[in-house]
């Protein structure tokens, strides 16, 4: 941990300065992005892809580099080191850590939205959730200037779960934003909320039984080594917003904004379809090699009946209301 600990200390000093400050001894402008994944991950493809459109678009020389494999450390530290302008200038992060500074943030993300993928598409593809970007612009100076994500979240356990019965009292680990911890409360979980990156040990040394992810994460994470059950509550969609360092922005040239913006855009839209698609071939692989088995969990409906109080009062309390609203009503 300390060696980790260390290492994100070096990167975060070597990148520092500002993309003016970064081309004082070279011509191209250096931007620096991180990601928790290797190369055949969805988001990392979509920050590969985001590249490639900045390039496109600007004309310019300019550099990328991408920090993989949680080099520079996880989801939750990219976002504060954009919100201070080192380190990190773009990268993909989970709603849940935008908390701090929108609590709005992390209900995009939240289980039982969507009622679907083209709804949760017809969501991303309008305007609805524009006034949490423009709360988490202002406030942590960071911009939402694409929105990935797509894969449906199951829950994997290390027994089998296939209704509310056998699920009741289930230690699962959850994301950070209290609408995660209320809604699995609801339904009769015992929810608990754990870093990304201790999962694994966390159900090997029984701490919990069960954590929530979609089919990228699980391979990614290899939690079928422990958890080898994959209860089918499909409970969620995810939204993965692309982000960018609103202090890097403000310093680069107005062409390399309007490049930046319209990749983002057409990045997070590929990195949809992209993580969508392979969603089922994922697992269909991992059950094929015997890795893991997708259980069949008849209880959705009623699941989503316990916890759609709780999103009603949680978008009151946040005020988001009338963004649950417009999301409910939109055909």
């Amino acid at each position: 941990m300390q060696r980790r600990q260390f290492i994100t200390t070096i990167a975060a000093g070597a990148a520092v300065a500002s993309p003016t400050l970064r081309t004082a001894h070279a011509q191209a402008i250096t931007l620096h992005g991180a990601v928790q994944f290797a190369d055949d991950h969805a988001f990392t493809k979509a920050l590969v892809r985001f590249e490639e459109l900045v390039k496109k678009y600007y004309g310019k020389p300019i550099n990328f580099v991408l920090h993989k494999n949680s080099e520079l450390g996880l989801e939750k530290q990219y976002f504060e080191y954009m919100a201070q302008g080192k380190a990190v200038d773009y990268g993909i992060v989970s709603p849940a850590h935008m908390s701090t500074f929108s609590k709005a943030a992390p209900f995009i993300d939240a289980p039982f939205l969507f009622r679907d993928l083209a709804h949760w598409n017809k969501v991303l593809d309008s305007d609805i959730l524009k006034p949490i970007a423009d709360e988490v612009a202002k406030n942590a100076e960071v911009m939402l200037i694409g929105y990935a994500g797509g894969g449906t979240r199951n829950i994997f356990v290390n027994k089998p779960v296939r209704n509310l019965a056998e699920m009741k009292g289930l230690k699962v680990r959850v994301q950070g934003a209290p609408i995660w911890s209320r809604t699995f409360s609801a339904i009769g979980m015992s929810p608990t909320v754990i870093a990304y990156n201790e999962v694994y040990n966390a159900i090997q040394n029984n701490v919990i039984a069960a954590g929530e992810n979609e089919a990228a994460g699980v391979e990614a994470m290899k939690f079928y080594e422990v958890a080898p059950q994959l209860s089918m509550t499909q409970h969620a969609i995810t939204i993965r917003p692309i982000c960018f360092s609103g202090k890097t922005f403000a310093k680069l040239p107005k062409d390399l904004q309007d490049a930046i913006v319209k990749a983002g855009k057409e990045a997070g839209a590929y990195g949809r379809q992209v993580e969508s698609s392979e969603d089922s071939a994922k697992l269909d692989a991992l059950e094929k090699a015997g890795k893991l088995k997708r259980v069949p969990f008849a209880d959705r409906d009623a699941m989503k009946k316990l916890a759609d109080p709780v999103m009603d009062a949680y978008a009151k309390e946040i005020g988001a209301d009338q963004i649950f609203a417009k999301i409910n009503n939109l055909k």
